[in-house]
């Protein structure tokens, strides 16, 4: 079972509220139902979506729609569910013209809104699966107009939505995993929310650790590098007998370098504190390769 069939099916199972769930009903006929002059006809692939609709239908406008189950082969075999309401036509159809026409502003409460993007979902809603893909919920309107509906009621909620054509739809899609949660939590689809932030919460410290690991080992590699470099230095100074040019602390921290390249500033000078007499921090380190650093550009200098 996919997330998005989850999350709907925990959506559908949620207690029927005929005053706020007219809107969600509103907002899925007018992305599901094709209208004929004496019946209206919803195609659903999912059981327990079917059921809340019928439910709905039945509530709010006291229809018996009739159903009828076909088995589906095509690329895989599945179950199709077909509402037909053959009652109430004039009055379902007027109620259902409403739904391209409503406003932000005519949804008077938080509620209302979010009944409205609960129908719109379980409509034509996605969201990925957070454990194998990145985050990304997403409506697929065939029309523009009742694409800019969801924005603006997302937008409501404070949710970074964005708008994108894809052939001749138009999706809604939200990417931040914070205002996928948001709104999965004013869905009030409680286990889905549990196991959307458990994974969540999971993934962000996975990343952290890489993060930290990655830079740990970069921080390895560039002090190798630099002990390396550092170490062709002193071996340049012996080459050219230039060695004994420097002074006694400085010919210590150099020997010690050479012997030890893969050390830190820090790790060396705790080395060099811990087996000399002379104590000296990771700046006094650098002063004296600054010092080594002088040495051979002047010599190379002069050579020129």
């Amino acid at each position: 079972m996919t997330f998005t069939t989850s999350l709907k099916e925990e959506i559908a199972r949620l207690e029927i509220n005929p005053i706020e769930d007219r809107f969600e009903l509103i907002a899925f006929l007018n992305r599901v139902a094709k209208v004929k002059n004496d019946e209206i006809l919803l195609t659903l692939e999912n059981a327990s979506v079917t059921r809340r609709i019928y439910k709905e239908l039945k509530e709010i406008y006291g229809v018996n729609p009739s159903i009828t189950v076909r088995i589906q082969k095509r690329f895989k075999v599945k179950q199709i569910y077909i509402l037909s309401i053959k009652e109430r036509i004039d009055r379902i159809k007027e109620t259902m013209n409403l739904g391209p026409t409503i406003e932000v502003k005519s949804l008077v409460s938080d509620e209302e809104k979010i009944a409205f993007l609960k129908g719109a979902f379980l409509a034509i809603g996605n969201v990925s699966n957070p454990q194998t893909s990145g985050y990304h919920l997403e409506f697929i309107a065939s029309k523009e107009r009742l694409a800019k509906q969801i924005h603006a009621l997302l937008q409501c909620f404070k949710l970074s939505a964005k708008l994108t054509k894809r052939g001749y739809k138009t999706i809604v899609y939200i990417k931040a995993s914070e205002d996928i949660s948001d709104l999965i939590k004013r869905f009030k689809a409680t286990s889905s929310l549990f196991y959307f932030e458990d994974v969540r919460i999971y993934r962000d410290h996975k990343n952290m650790v890489n993060r930290l690991n990655n830079c740990e080992i970069a921080n390895q590699e560039k002090t190798f590098k630099t002990g390396l470099k550092q170490k062709e230095a002193i071996e340049y100074l012996k080459e050219k007998e230039l060695f004994t040019l420097l002074d006694e602390k400085t010919q210590v921290v150099a020997e010690y370098r050479y012997k030890y390249p893969e050390l830190s500033y820090q790790e060396l000078a705790t080395v060099i504190t811990t087996e000399t007499n002379y104590k000296i921090g990771k700046s006094g380190i650098n002063h004296h390769f600054i010092k080594i650093n002088e040495l051979i550009n002047r010599y190379q200098n002069s050579k020129e």
